[in-house]
């Protein structure tokens, strides 16, 4: 699995990643409603809820889908690095035009894909914040079989960003 995999590249120790492995392993549940209990089932994706170990490895998968995306295309440059912004689940591709976020995106579906998580196209959309006031004028991007809406504006980290270019005083 993927996820292994990138513990070891990000240092965690052999002997800790199979540690994690194991207690991953044939995880079974139950679900309480009420005072009725129902019947044992396996969990074959995602990982325990309520495990303090949990939002960690999302973390590490996450960061892994992200340093993929940064290695592997072209965007725009702030720091002289390429910029995906995430803080837990959530993430902005910033790219200088339609073509360059379309392809950062795309590449980051198929870095998510690969480690087992899926980005959830009712909740992504898109903005292109540029110069240019063609720029961005489709209305929708389509990457595999997922379709992602253009907005006006977002807000990312209690900060709103809107796609107008503002230089003046106020």
């Amino acid at each position: 699995m993927v996820l292994y995999k990138s513990l070891i590249e990000f240092g965690i120790p052999r002997k800790l990643v199979r540690l994690i492995k194991m207690s991953l392993t044939e995880i079974y549940s139950r679900v309480r409603v009420g005072k009725n209990v129902s019947d044992r089932f396996p969990i074959r994706i995602g990982f325990k809820q309520g495990d303090v170990v949990s939002p960690m490895l999302f973390n590490f998968a996450l960061e892994y889908a992200n340093r993929r995306v940064q290695v592997n295309q072209d965007g725009l440059k702030l720091n002289g690095t390429h910029q995906v912004l995430a803080y837990a689940n959530d993430c902005n591709i910033l790219g200088g035009s339609i073509y360059t976020l379309k392809e950062n995106a795309e590449s980051l579906v198929a870095a998510t894909r690969e480690i087992g998580l899926e980005v959830n196209a009712d909740k992504t959309k898109y903005m292109v914040m540029s110069r240019d006031q063609n720029a961005g004028r489709i209305h929708s991007v389509r990457i595999d079989n997922s379709t992602y809406d253009r907005v006006e504006e977002f807000k990312y980290l209690g900060t709103t960003s809107k796609n107008q270019l503002y230089c003046g005083r106020n």
